[in-house]
Order: structure tokens, then C-alpha cells, then sequence
């Protein structure tokens, strides 16, 4: 499910399980973040089986994180981004059997993923 850039990254780092949080003025959105992040397993269950994952598949978003404050909100990265390419925030209630319009859906949180390392909790 994993692209493999990611696997590598979040086995490389002891990721898998864990907490990140980011404060409103690291976050690119502005908004914040709290995130776990999520197994193979998770990943693939949410993006086959919940919303807004089952919208967003087919453009090669991949769960990678949860929200922690009960936004419903995943935390995504992109399979036809370059490596260590952007993560982004999916707001679930943007995302429908209609579809979604990325300009409001999809906020990108980091430029570079690899940028979450500074916030991971021990």
C-alpha cells in the first residue's frame, strides 16, 4: 500500500505508531497538527473502506497519519510525487460521491514530508 520512499522512511525513523505535533506557524496550512501515524494495514483500511480515502485514491493520495483532535482529517502523501514530496491534510467533509475540488479539499502541511522529524513525540 506503502509507496516504497515512505515504507522506507517511517521504518527508518520508528514512525509507525507514533505521534507528531506541529504548531500553527510550522504548519504550512496554518491550522496546526496532531497526528499519529498509520500501519500498511491502517492506510489501506481507510483509503478502501472510509471516506475521504475511497475520493481520493485514484489521484494517488495515500493515507500516511491520523488526526488526533477528532477532525475526521487524514494526513496524506501523493504516489506520483517525486520522493520526499509534499504531505498534505485532506478535510473529509470536502470530499463526496461528487468528487472534490482540490483547491478547497487538499492543504499541503509540509513542502517535504521528511520535515515531520522535528515534530515526532519520543
Amino acid at each position: 500500500m506503502f509507496p516504497g520512499h515512505w515504507l522506507q522512511f517511517v521504518e527508518g525513523h520508528k514512525l509507525l505508531g507514533r505521534s507528531a505535533s506541529v504548531g500553527e506557524d510550522a504548519d504550512l496550512s496554518t491550522l496546526g497538527a496532531e497526528m499519529k501515524f498509520l500501519t500498511a494495514d491502517q492506510s489501506s483500511d481507510e483509503l478502501k473502506n472510509f471516506w475521504p480515502g475511497i475520493g481520493v485514491a485514484h489521484d494517488g493520495f495515500v493515507p500516511v497519519a491520523s488526526c488526533l483532535e477528532g477532525s475526521g482529517d487524514y494526513y496524506y502523501i501523493n504516489s506520483n510525487d517525486d520522493p520526499i514530496g509534499p504531505l498534505y491534510r485532506i478535510c473529509h467533509d470536502a470530499v463526496g460521491l461528487d468528487g472534490y475540488d482540490a483547491q478547497s479539499a487538499v492543504e499541503r502541511v509540509f513542502d517535504h514530508y521528511d520535515s515531520i522529524l522535528r515534530y515526532v513525540e519520543p
